[in-house]
């Protein structure tokens, strides 16, 4: 039930967005076990100037194809295991797209079963 939001440059393809898109998802399968039907993602292209970010943080430099991913889902997950989710998803992009890992930032945002609605109006993960 993770749901991600991806803000990038409006210079990279669509097949950069789907690519990474794609990175994002079966690294969370892989790593959270997520079902493979549950991807909800919005991407969010922005003009230049509208990503902002220092030239180096943390020793690990940026450039123009610096992206932001935000992940909301349920709480839980250990720190070893968001670990391997953000290893596996900076190395997955930075092998299909021309951004490097380096340009990856992800944040990771958790919630409870109640903050999640599908549809109806109804909070679906809840039980009455």
């Amino acid at each position: 039930m993770p749901f991600v939001q991806i803000y990038l440059g409006k210079h990279l393809s669509q097949q950069n967005k789907k690519d990474i898109s794609l990175a994002v998802h079966q690294s969370l399968v892989d790593i959270f076990s997520i079902p493979q039907a549950d991807y909800f993602q919005v991407i969010h292209a922005m003009e230049p100037g509208d990503i902002l970010y220092p030239e180096s943080y943390f020793d690990v430099p940026h450039t123009g194809n610096l992206l932001y991913i935000r992940i909301t889902a349920r709480a839980g997950r250990t720190p070893d295991m968001k670990q391997a989710l953000y290893e596996k998803i900076a190395s997955r992009i930075a092998a299909a797209t021309p951004v490097s890992a380096d340009d990856v930032i992800i944040i990771f945002v958790e919630n409870d079963l109640e903050d999640w609605s599908f549809g109806r109006g109804i909070a679906q993960m809840v039980k009455k």
